[in-house]
């Protein structure tokens, strides 16, 4: 995408007219939620929030993936890179979330072979490379990344790598939206929608979600142009007492989405369910990796004791993932909770609503 074209979404002066337009409208109080934790720095980095009447809160949703991932799934990441003759490749982001009674980053300090990688199929050619040990891959996050672990595992097959598995956290968003709507504390007026998702999934993956709640829902760019003019839209839907499930991001998504990777994905995965941080278990929210793939799971391969896992006291990420609370209203934050000292997963991911608060919210 050319600079210039990513230019033109950010153009100030449009900006300015599109918050006045809003403005405009907006007579009632509503609280809109981005479920997208890029939505979240976006906003941050840009101050919409500066530009938008009182009249409109917005709240962030769950969609950061490392914010999400359950702690029983960290502390197996932290049990699996403890155990003999194995590698265990993850993200970044990973490295620092605090497990029970470890992380990732403290394993490593003690020796322990843990590895970076930028995609799953790093962690392939790491198996390649190191044929007598297990290279296990974390693989979390949404429907976004959830096909190239896919892809990987059927790469894996190909080439008759018998080393390689993975540990699949991988969930999906519609389920998490159902799970908002069921919680009547949320009080969500309005959803602006994840465009990496909806990338793969299309408009048409919330169908059945929509129909069923009939909440207005913007699917939505990163650009302060594009997320100005889904908040454009959600509030003159909610002003005149309509419910539309609208694309925003024409430019990426489509109606039916990626069907070639929806394909992938659904050849090696399969839905289950599946506990989220701060949330629970969430049915059907899961990614399982299917029986005919069962030598690649990671779950099924190896003998996994994580203890139960002890949540952080007074750690308010679970409330923040739900829009329930800010992390002005977390008792931990900037006291005990800093980027250099996380509590909780929130503070950690650059996506995180702690983190992206601590770094532009001033207040």
């Amino acid at each position: 995408m050319a600079i210039k074209y990513l230019e033109d979404y950010r153009a100030p002066d449009i900006c300015r007219k599109i918050a006045y337009k809003i403005e405009g409208i907006s007579k009632r109080p509503v609280r809109l939620m981005e479920v997208c934790g890029t939505h979240t720095v976006s906003i941050f980095r840009s101050g919409i929030r500066g530009l938008l009447p009182e009249t409109i809160s917005l709240v962030s949703g769950p969609g950061c993936p490392v914010c999400v991932t359950s702690l029983l799934d960290i502390d197996s990441f932290i049990e699996i890179a403890g155990m003999d003759n194995v590698i265990l490749a993850t993200f970044g982001d990973l490295m620092r979330v605090p497990g029970s009674r470890s992380s990732l980053q403290r394993e490593a300090a003690k020796g322990r072979d843990i590895r970076m990688v930028y995609s799953s199929t790093d962690a392939l050619r790491i198996a390649e490379d190191n044929p007598y040990k297990k290279v296990v891959f974390a693989g979390i996050g949404f429907e976004t990344t959830a096909p190239t672990v896919a892809a990987s595992v059927i790469s894996a097959r190909n080439i008759n790598l018998g080393n390689f598995l993975v540990y699949s956290a991988h969930k999906l968003v519609p389920p998490a939206l159902t799970a908002l709507m069921e919680n009547h504390g949320t009080g969500v007026d309005g959803f602006i929608l994840p465009g990496h998702v909806s990338a793969i999934i299309g408009t048409e993956g919330y169908r059945s979600f929509f129909d069923k709640y009939h909440v207005p829902s913007v699917i939505s760019g990163f650009e302060p142009i594009d997320i100005l003019q889904a908040i454009f839209s959600l509030i003159d839907q909610i002003e005149e007492g309509r419910a539309e499930l609208l694309n925003g991001y024409q430019r990426i998504v489509t109606s039916e989405g990626n069907t070639k990777a929806i394909r992938i994905l659904e050849d090696v995965f399969e839905k289950g369910n599946s506990e989220w941080r701060g949330i629970g278990t969430i049915p059907e929210s899961g990614l399982k990796i299917r029986e005919n793939y069962r030598e690649f799971d990671a779950k099924a391969m190896l003998e996994l004791h994580a203890p139960e896992p002890e949540e952080p006291e007074g750690c308010a990420c679970g409330e923040i993932i739900m829009g329930l609370k800010t992390p002005n209203n977390c008792p931990l934050y900037k006291k005990v909770c800093d980027p250099v000292h996380p509590v909780g997963p929130c503070m950690v991911s650059s996506e995180g609503t702690c983190a992206a608060y601590y770094r532009y919210y001033s207040a």
